[in-house]
């Protein structure tokens, strides 16, 4: 092995600090709130520490095989990534993309290797956000850093149709912080979750532009509000990673199921708002409790069950997510095959070509986490 390094009280009468509320084991939230009763508040401050691990065997290689699994790579006053391990029949190295620093673990296996197979192991902590918005506080950012969070990518274009939806999305704005509002109220009125879209989409934003078709998951929905912010010149960034265990506040959408994270690969957001620094945006989130929460398909966010969402992802999400990295338009190294649009997804390929990311099964990985607690 290498290293490298619910409310059962009406919301407990409303009265308790929500830092308290939100360390609630998710199940009370879920067996008593009722819909009228929702709370979604998200509030940074203690530290959780996770242990993630990723586990892949290729099935029946075809001749010599690579995989490429993501490698959380982000730290911030919100996620601290920390140390990696990995055990494989291959030769793995741990790497980056050559243009944002987005870590990875590759891994070359022999064409004789009959079962080739590689788990990873990293450590992370988490906390959750929730901007200030009563308080300012100075830049963090350099222009050039800003610049680069402005600028286009393959799927994501700033100008022609992106550009002229977002200037319409915000005409009357005044501030970064109501373009930002309104760029968000654009995405969760305008655009809805579709289940049907494999993984969690493409991120082709044009294209759902130009054809209106505006269904899609969280890399299609986030990827279009972070477009439309670069268009008109707000610093934006996707950020990719994985949900790892269930909501704090009981929305079932909203968290994932430690013992098997196999689809659950989750697209975040920041915007970089003058006075407030990186702000976490989550406007897709908002659209999958709109669709899915309820068997019902919600369409107004004011519905209750919705609006406390829809409030808190402006600005905050909770801290049961990890994440990868910020990266677009990946080349893998030494793949054969295309660029990736983003790397959030483990990849593997052998003499037939690249395997399927979004089959799981067939490929074959499985990713689970597990919450490590210090005792008081």
């Amino acid at each position: 092995m290498t290293t490298v390094h619910a409310h059962a009280r009406r919301l407990f009468l409303k009265s308790l600090a929500l830092t308290t509320v939100a360390a609630l084991p998710a199940a009370s939230f879920a067996q008593a709130a009722s819909p009228a009763d929702r709370l979604f508040a998200p509030q940074p401050g203690s530290w959780r520490t996770f242990e993630v691990t990723t586990r892949v065997d290729i099935l029946a290689p075809q001749g010599a095989a690579r995989v490429w699994l993501p490698v959380a790579s982000v730290d911030t006053d919100w996620q601290k990534s920390m140390d990696h391990t990995y055990t494989s029949n291959g030769q793995a190295t741990l790497t980056a993309d050559g243009q944002y620093g987005a870590r990875m673990l590759y891994v070359e296996f022999a064409e004789k290797e009959a079962k080739p197979y590689v788990e990873l192991t990293s450590r992370i902590q988490t906390q959750n956000r929730a901007v200030d918005w009563q308080a300012k506080r100075s830049p963090a950012e350099d222009a050039a850093t800003l610049a680069y969070w402005r600028q286009p990518t393959d799927l994501l274009p700033t100008d022609g149709i992106v550009r002229q939806t977002a200037l319409a999305a915000t005409q009357g704005a005044r501030t970064d912080v109501d373009r930002a509002q309104k760029l968000y109220d654009w995405i969760v009125a305008n655009t809805f979750r579709e289940p049907k879209v494999k993984g969690c989409g493409e991120g082709d934003i044009k294209t759902m532009l130009e054809t209106g078709n505006l269904g899609g998951k969280c890399a299609d929905l986030n990827a279009l509000f972070v477009g439309m912010c670069r268009a008109i010149g707000l610093p934006a960034r996707d950020v990719y990673g994985l949900r790892l265990v269930p909501s704090a506040f009981g929305y079932k959408e909203l968290g994932g199921n430690p013992a098997s994270l196999k689809g659950a690969q989750h697209c975040r957001a920041e915007v970089y708002l003058q006075g407030h620094g990186w702000v976490a945006m989550d406007p897709a989130d908002v659209t999958k409790v709109m669709r899915q929460e309820t068997p019902e398909w919600i369409k107004s966010p004011q519905n209750p069950i919705v609006k406390p969402v829809n409030s808190a992802l402006f600005g905050g999400w909770e801290g049961n997510w990890m994440a990868y990295n910020m990266a677009h338009d990946v080349k893998l190294p030494h793949s054969k095959g295309e660029t990736l649009g983003f790397f959030m997804y483990p990849v593997g390929e052998d003499a037939s070509g690249r395997f399927n990311s979004y089959a799981p099964d067939d490929f074959k990985y499985q990713i689970s986490a597990r919450e490590i607690v210090t005792p008081s």
